[in-house]
Formats: C-alpha cells, sequence, structure tokens
C-alpha cells in the first residue's frame, strides 16, 4: 500500500467529507492537482455553500465549470446555493404565474423560500453530475468538495429518501411547497443513488483532524454513509504535529494528545486505509502550497521565523470567555445560542457559558439541536442549578408524525389518513418537528436562562427558517391590536437573546460565521458576540513551527475584529476541555488565559 492509499486506484467519482475545518477543501484541490499532473482530466465541485476553492486558486469560479489556467487538465465548479433556489423557484413558479390568482403565487414563493428549498434545489445540481453520463463526459475523474458534515450526510441520504417518498407516493406528490416538481427528478435521484453506492465508481474520503471529537465525527459519518450503501471508504487524518518540531512544551503536549487520539480509533475506522498529512507552518493557498500538502518531505519555514511573534496590538483588540459571561447575565434570563461551522467548538462553548452562569447561582438549562453533541460526556458529572438535555431530532420526527396522525388524522378517513401518513414521509417536514422542540426552549428561557448548542450551521437555519415561517403564519392569523410574542420576535429581542457566533482563526471557518452573521440580519438577528477558539496566537508559542502558524492566523484574526465589537479569544489547549474543572478554567480572567495554555 502507498503512503496516500486514497490516491490509489481512484474511482470516477472521490467525496471528500468530515468536519468544518478539518481541510477538505485543501485535500481536495491538492488531490486534483496531483491527478492532473498524471495526465488525468479532472472536475472539481464543491457543494460548500462557504466554498473558498476560488481561493485556494486564486480565481472566481462560481456556477459554471470554470478552466483553472495555472493547472491544465481541471476545471472547478462552486454549485450556488441561492442561484441554484433561484433557478428551482423559477422552474415551478414560472409555468403558473399566468394562471393563478397572485395570492397563491405569492403564497408559493414563500413556501420556496427557506433554507429547505436551497438544499433541495443544489442537491439537483449535484444529483445530475453523478446521474447523467454527458454532464461529465469530458473528465476522467469528479472530486465533490463536499458541506460540513451534518449537512452533507442529509445531502446524501435525499436521493434515497425522496426515491423511496416518491415511490411510495406512485408519482403523486401531494405537497406543494420544496418537494413540488420533484416527481420529474426522479431518473435522476435514482441514477445519483446508484452511482454513490457503486465502489466501482465512488470512494469516500473521510477527511480527520487528529482530534477525538472529529474522528468520532468521520465514525459516525462513515457508519451513516455505509448504511446508505457507500461502501468503499478511506481516512485521511490531517494536520498531524509533525515529529521534527521541538522548543515548545506546547508542541510535545498537542503531539501527545494527538497520538492518544490516533492509538484508540473508533473500531469501524480502524479498519479503512489511512492516509496521515502532516501540519503545515503555513496556509494551503497557491498551487505550490498544494503540491506540499500531499508531498512527504517535511516544509520549510516562511522566511519570517525566528523570535517573531504575532503584533500584540491584534491581540488587545480581544476578550475573554467570561467578560462575555458578565454581559450575559446583566441582562438577566435569556437564550444564549451558540452558533458556527462544524468543529469550531460550539459544544465547549456553549458548556463553558452554561457552567459559569451555573457557578453564579443562576438556574440554567444546557441543551443542543446538533445530534452529534455529547454534553454530559463534555461536563462528566452533575452541576448544581444546570440542568442539561438535548433535542433528538428522530424522537421529535416520530413524536410530530404520531401527533399529527392522532389530532388530523383522526377526523379521516383511511384514504385521507393514508395520503396525511404520505404527507408526513417527506424529509421537509422533520424540519417542523424539531421546531417545536425548539420553540419550548425559547418560551423556556423568558424564566431561566437557557444555553442551546445548535447543530451545524445548514440545519441551523433550516430551524430559523421555520422560525420564521411559523411567525408570518401566525401574523396572518391575528386581528388588529392583539398583543402576542413569536419565537422569532424573542431571537430579534437583543435583550430575550444572545447569538454567539462561535469559529476558527481560519479562512473557511470565518468566512462561514460571516455568511451566517448576513443570514441572521436578513432575519432581523444581531449576533451578541463572536468567539475565536483555538488560536495558537493567543498562547504566545516560542517554536518558529507555531509562531509560523500563528502569523498565518492573522488575516482571520483581523477580520473578525473588523465585523464585531465585542469578541472573546480563546487559547489552544495542551488537553482537550473535558470535564467541569477543564471547562471552568476557560471562564477564568484574561489576567490567567496565558498560564492556562502551556501548563495543562
Amino acid at each position: 500500500m502507498s503512503e496516500h492509499p486514497f490516491l490509489d486506484n481512484p474511482p470516477r467519482f472521490l467525496f471528500f467529507t468530515g468536519k468544518g475545518g478539518v481541510g477538505k477543501t485543501s485535500l481536495a484541490c491538492a488531490t486534483a492537482v496531483r491527478f492532473t499532473e498524471e495526465g488525468h482530466r479532472v472536475l472539481l465541485v464543491s457543494t460548500d455553500p462557504a466554498s473558498n476553492v476560488g481561493q485556494v486558486f486564486g480565481l472566481t469560479i462560481g456556477n459554471t465549470i470554470t478552466p483553472v489556467p495555472d493547472v491544465p487538465g481541471l476545471s472547478a465548479l462552486e454549485i450556488d446555493p441561492q442561484q441554484a433556489a433561484d433557478a428551482h423557484r423559477a422552474r415551478i413558479i414560472d409555468p403558473v404565474r399566468d394562471v393563478l390568482p397572485a395570492a397563491e403565487i405569492e403564497a408559493m414563493t414563500e413556501q420556496l423560500s427557506g433554507a429547505c428549498t436551497t438544499e433541495i434545489a443544489s442537491f439537483n445540481e449535484f444529483a445530475s453530475l453523478l446521474a447523467d453520463p454527458e454532464a461529465t463526459a469530458g473528465y476522467d475523474h469528479v472530486l465533490f468538495d463536499t458541506a460540513p458534515t451534518g449537512h452533507t450526510i442529509r445531502l446524501l441520504q435525499l436521493p434515497g429518501e425522496w426515491t423511496t417518498y416518491l415511490s411510495d407516493g406512485k408519482g403523486d406528490v401531494s405537497c406543494l411547497g420544496p418537494v413540488a416538481g420533484l416527481d420529474r427528478l426522479r431518473q435522476d435521484y435514482r441514477g445519483a443513488l446508484e452511482a454513490l453506492t457503486d465502489p466501482a465508481r465512488t470512494r469516500l474520503v473521510l477527511v480527520s483532524r487528529p482530534q477525538r471529537s472529529a474522528l468520532g465525527e468521520a465514525a459516525r459519518t462513515h457508519a451513516e454513509l455505509l448504511e446508505l450503501g457507500m461502501s468503499d471508504a478511506h481516512l485521511v487524518v490531517n494536520g498531524v504535529m509533525p515529529h521534527d518540531v521541538d522548543g515548545d512544551p506546547l508542541v510535545a503536549a498537542i503531539a501527545s494528545r494527538e497520538s492518544a487520539a490516533l492509538d484508540h480509533l473508533p473500531p469501524n475506522l480502524r479498519a479503512l486505509p489511512r492516509t496521515t498529512i502532516a501540519l503545515l507552518p503555513f496556509n494551503t493557498v497557491g498551487i505550490a502550497a498544494l503540491r506540499t500538502l500531499l508531498d512527504s518531505a517535511s516544509p520549510r519555514l516562511p522566511d519570517r521565523t525566528g523570535a517573531e511573534a504575532v503584533d500584540a496590538d491584534v491581540l488587545d483588540g480581544f476578550g475573554d470567555l467570561r467578560t462575555l459571561v458578565d454581559g450575559i447575565e446583566a441582562d438577566g434570563p435569556s437564550l444564549v445560542m451558540c452558533m458556527g461551522k462544524g468543529g469550531v467548538g460550539k459544544t465547549t462553548v456553549a458548556a463553558a457559558i452554561a457552567l459559569e452562569l451555573a457557578h453564579r447561582g443562576h438556574d440554567v438549562m444546557l441543551s443542543t439541536t446538533d445530534p452529534a453533541a455529547h454534553l454530559t460526556e463534555m461536563l462528566q458529572e452533575d452541576v448544581a442549578h444546570l440542568t442539561v438535555s438535548r433535542i433528538d431530532p428522530q424522537h421529535a420526527i416520530t413524536e410530530y408524525r404520531e401527533r399529527v396522525m392522532a389530532g388530523r388524522g383522526s377526523a379521516l378517513d383511511d384514504a385521507g389518513r393514508a395520503v396525511l401518513a404520505e404527507d408526513l414521509k417527506s424529509p421537509c417536514t422533520d424540519e417542523v418537528a424539531v421546531f417545536q422542540q425548539f420553540s419550548h426552549l425559547v418560551f423556556q428561557s423568558r424564566r431561566t436562562f437557557v444555553v442551546l448548542d445548535t447543530a451545524p450551521t445548514g440545519h441551523t437555519l433550516l430551524l430559523l427558517d421555520a422560525t420564521g415561517s411559523y411567525h408570518r403564519e401566525i401574523t396572518r392569523q391575528m386581528s388588529e391590536g392583539t398583543r402576542y410574542t413569536t419565537p422569532l420576535m424573542r431571537l430579534q429581542d437583543p435583550h430575550q437573546t444572545k447569538v454567539v457566533l462561535v469559529t476558527l482563526p481560519e479562512t473557511t471557518p470565518v468566512q462561514e460565521a460571516e455568511g451566517l452573521r448576513d443570514d441572521l440580519a436578513r432575519a432581523g438577528i444581531t449576533p451578541y458576540a463572536w468567539v475565536v477558539n483555538n488560536s495558537l496566537a493567543a498562547t504566545s508559542p516560542v517554536s518558529p513551527f507555531l509562531q509560523a502558524r500563528s502569523r498565518a492566523e492573522l488575516p482571520s484574526l483581523v477580520r473578525v475584529r473588523a465585523l464585531c465589537d465585542r469578541v472573546a479569544l480563546l487559547p489552544m489547549l495542551a488537553r482537550e476541555p473535558v470535564g467541569t474543572a477543564a471547562l471552568a478554567a476557560l471562564t477564568r480572567p484574561a489576567a490567567d488565559r496565558g498560564r492556562l495554555a502551556p501548563a495543562r
């Protein structure tokens, strides 16, 4: 087996997936360059709404297939979710625009305005690349740089879900909204599912960092996609601390932590072919850096080395998590929503905030909408004033379907109940089910602090869409002068809801957090604060290698400060913050922050 087994005898389609920030885009781009240098014609496709493939190659790509001038034989495509959604809406609404009343056209447009529609529309383009041989006939390989894991699993499950849904309905889709017109795409979905589950055509590349949480997520992804039928899977562990780096106690601690994580790989990952890629001292932007990523030789440090550290005035603009909690506490009981890309540390930040509020004597509910979150494992013990819960999506969906069938279904005949049961199979109803439990938490925050660890960004936006739709529906039903409060109204009130955007000091996580900020603004919600997690610059490293890595954070740190006045900076720690003592340390005063990272 070669040094990079995921590159051996590659099939036509390769999918790169994993938690946000693990390096999927860099690895997909580096693989594309490697394949073209071996004489293959390659199409690189990004299905990530926060795609930065164009930035890696230094050109604008967008929603059309674009040749990469500096890499002969390589073309790239970034599926633009918004453009895809606009085209999807037009295909459904334009044929009936002059036939139906204006009020019905307006209702259809609203039904087709949410994140569920955007996801389906993006998938239509994605499915056509898999199902239509003519669409990619000019290429030997098609590489997919996918969105963060939660979104990707949903995307890859859609072919099976929609194929089953349409088959069960015998082609008669009875709900309008986002799923209108899907029966016309039945053939594409069937072809996409066949391609995904054919190991001769498709390989799954699970990308992870050498961290317990990221590896655990990769194991869950592999299990779910194996159940879907994707059997040819490879593991790539990216960003492993090089063995020849020394001169900093933090290096040894990180290397030890990574070794322990790799020694205890989940069983289903241990059986996979594995590639290990060393951490680079610079960002993988540009062709030369991409070639280095798959080069076994030790990378040369950038020219700016020595004892030079990150400029102090850049770090002076950042606060700490304790000060953030002071502001949250001052307004009294409220909802605190930690949002951001998968893998940035939302669960850690949410747990630390909730723990500090509880230690101050406040009653706190700590909950999550993330299926991959394990809050009780993180806390490891009961804490006075702190209650932990979770919104289990599968339980919520089952409960919702049973409640609807027992309610609306009880007044229907057998044929009507059959149609209702069919409607409830739609994946779009899943978001409604989770939304109802989410709404309960929103209103619970009137009496107590509720700290919510949200799922990766795509799922969070689906929740917000459901919240907005519910608000508009209630508004239409209420007579003038009636006083009412919807969940969206509470989310829009900065005294009742504080949104904390969590990110990493890296390009892609900051870009996605900025995109989420823009989405929130369209919903009338302004983030309370940002938290930049796992910063090397905040640890004042002494080794040239880590200093180079910390300088690579500067553009991202400067960008975050330009976007928000209230920002907390958390240092990279020698040990993962698991357990109440470690989590409590994250909210120590800023003066203790510098001593915290190297000592732990």
